[in-house]
């Protein structure tokens, strides 16, 4: 898409953001449920269930089902587990695991995508600084997101925040290699690929209406990753503990507006 001879990150009406905003606080909405459902004994693939519920019930779809042959409509991240783990009754769920759930939803066309990461229980320290260090680089991506930006201007934010997040924690955290964010409409995955770590001032302009999905990952280790067997499963190569959140973003004459809400008080 090009605005006066520029290529810039591709941008939505007004109204278009709003459809974005109903289907992510479809989003946010199981987000929340299944969070609320995460106790000791559970598993994941009841996690699953708790988050199409919610879906189904707003008259949205899930947007990870089927995607590409993925069978969830979540993907359930435990521990050393960094992006689309597969929900599964065998993966249940204990005290002090940590848990990135990433859920995405299609209402009247429109996509929504977001992640956090939170507890079962009582975390181990090093867990909830991990857990919060992710969150703080994903709120420096997203105050990046003004128009007139360059697409790497987000990248180096979420890669200055994390630098921030070391220093504040006294401890390094892995920005893991190969994984990011991505631009978001009525395709869940579309151009431009969002890296979570780069120089600014390259790529794509935003502009007013440019929509993307922010999500850093890391962890407590190593930046390098390995898919497992079943083609979808990414572990951390040392085994550390990983981290991963995200929100839908939009560019707006005042600033970033999250797309992926969750209710007030979640």
């Amino acid at each position: 898409m090009a605005l006066f001879g520029r290529r810039v990150v591709p941008f939505r009406s007004a109204g278009e953001l709003d459809a974005m905003a109903a289907a992510g606080a479809v989003v946010g909405e199981a987000l929340v449920a299944v969070r609320a459902a995460a106790a000791p004994g559970v598993s994941t693939l009841e996690l699953d269930e708790v988050a199409e519920s919610v879906i189904r019930a707003a008259g949205a779809v899930p947007s990870f089902k089927g995607y590409h042959g993925f069978p969830g409509s979540i993907c359930s991240s435990v521990n050393d587990v960094v992006v689309h783990g597969i929900p599964s009754a065998d993966v249940v769920l204990a005290e002090g695991d940590l848990v990135s759930i990433d859920c995405g939803a299609i209402l009247d066309g429109w996509h929504g995508d977001s992640a956090w990461t939170f507890g079962v229980g009582t975390l181990a320290r090093d867990d909830e600084e991990l857990s919060e260090a992710t969150r703080l680089s994903l709120e420096a991506g997203i105050a990046a997101m003004v128009d007139g930006a360059r697409l790497t201007d987000v990248s180096h934010a979420i890669e200055q925040g994390t630098i921030a997040a070391r220093e504040r924690f006294g401890r390094h955290f892995g920005i893991v290699a190969g994984y990011g964010g991505h631009g978001i409409g009525r395709e869940m995955h579309l151009d431009p690929f969002l890296a979570n770590e780069g120089e600014p001032g390259r790529g794509p302009r935003l502009v007013v209406g440019s929509t993307l999905a922010v999500e850093p990952m890391l962890t407590l280790g190593t930046e390098d990753t390995t898919v497992l067997d079943d083609d979808w499963t990414v572990i951390t190569d040392d085994g550390t503990r990983a981290a991963h959140w995200e929100h839908t973003v939009a560019v707006t004459e005042d600033g970033p507006r999250i797309l992926t809400t969750r209710p007030a008080g979640a």
